[in-house]
């Protein structure tokens, strides 16, 4: 704790603040100290219950993925307090649990907005890496009526789904396109140069000509 404390950076701080994280460690720095103390079940565990979110950032690099029972992770993606802290507990720890799809499906139907947007980005990824049951229809069905009045957090993992639905399942893209078209949702969403933006419309089209070879 006084190592993270001693690379909490405020200008750091004062960016990751913008976007409703509360700590000041450089990520590199932290992915640093992270290969330096490599897997240690234990002390991420220990890290975890200060609270404190650099503290948990590290736990999450350092802990063993599978060691966590369900009711485990489910208590901890709803203590996760910051979005940083709750993107890095579902993309590398809830990704890799055998519990993954169990939480997935209980997440998708919680009233929580930001747990809900969990599920939803299990789902993108079930979407992307193992589609076969998956309601693709159904789940179009959804975005359809809910992501425009959604909540920011929720609204954004519906459009990342929305996406590699259009993405992935070509005999899906047309309707994909549409309803992004017609939602109109993050269209306006400043996008660095170089960078894709995540209207749903535009990013299809980018992902799907960049696998597309060129005659």
């Amino acid at each position: 704790m006084a190592e993270l404390a001693g690379l909490d950076d405020p200008k750091t701080r004062a960016v990751n603040e913008r976007h409703g994280d509360d700590h000041g460690v450089n990520l590199g720095k932290l992915r640093a100290l992270a290969k330096r103390l490599k897997t240690q079940q234990e002390l991420a565990l220990r890290l975890w219950q200060t609270g404190d979110s650099a503290a948990r950032l590290l736990a999450i690099l350092i802990c063993r993925p599978k060691a966590f029972g369900r009711d485990e992770l489910d208590a901890m993606l709803r203590q996760a307090r910051t979005p940083k802290v709750h993107d890095w507990l579902v993309n590398y720890v809830v990704k890799k649990s055998p519990h993954s799809e169990e939480l997935r499906l209980a997440w998708f139907a919680d009233p929580d907005p930001v747990v809900a947007s969990a599920g939803w980005a299990l789902t993108s990824e079930r979407v992307r890496k193992k589609p076969e049951g998956l309601d693709l229809d159904g789940l179009l069905d959804i975005i359809e009526a809910r992501m425009k009045d959604a909540p920011d957090r929720l609204q954004w993992a519906m459009n990342e789904c929305l996406s590699h639905i259009g993405i992935e399942h070509a005999e899906h893209r047309a309707r994909a396109i549409g309803i992004g078209e017609r939602l109109e949702v993050l269209k306006d969403y400043p996008t660095p140069p170089n960078c894709t933006s995540p209207f749903a419309p535009v990013w299809i089209n980018e992902m799907v000509s960049r696998r597309t070879p060129t005659p």
